[in-house]
């Protein structure tokens, strides 16, 4: 079912409320997108999954924030992975499940999913 631009204005609202946005300049930011594309791909049950499983795991250094549109939309949900010193991972398509593996293996372990990337798919 199609929602209204103010029921997905609200939704992205509520889940800005939910989410502890710390913008920190240290250690790992996840960036999701949430402008209307992405809500309406299914970006926030990606945003709350994130929230839960950093918050879950104690992962003090890592922070998850907001943005609008990542800029392509028919790859949403977007989410891009800063980590100091390194160069920024985008994730396209992502879901709540592939959300918990790249905590896992990304955030965790150190290591890229590489098929979740934009490079696999485009």
């Amino acid at each position: 079912m199609m929602k209204s631009l103010d029921e997905l204005a609200k939704i992205r609202e509520q889940a800005r409320k939910k989410v502890d946005i710390r913008d920190s300049k240290h250690g790992i930011k996840i960036v999701v997108g949430m402008d209307t594309c992405g809500i309406s791909a299914g970006a926030r049950p990606v945003l709350l999954e994130l929230v839960a499983e950093v918050q879950k795991r104690n992962l003090n250094d890592v922070s998850v924030v907001q943005t609008g549109c990542i800029g392509v939309c028919r790859l949403e949900p977007m989410i891009e992975v800063y980590k100091e010193g390194e160069e920024k991972v985008t994730y396209v398509e992502i879901t709540a499940e592939k959300a918990r593996r790249i905590i896992e293996e990304h955030i965790v372990n150190g290591k890229i999913v590489d098929e979740y990337t934009i490079g696999a798919i485009e």
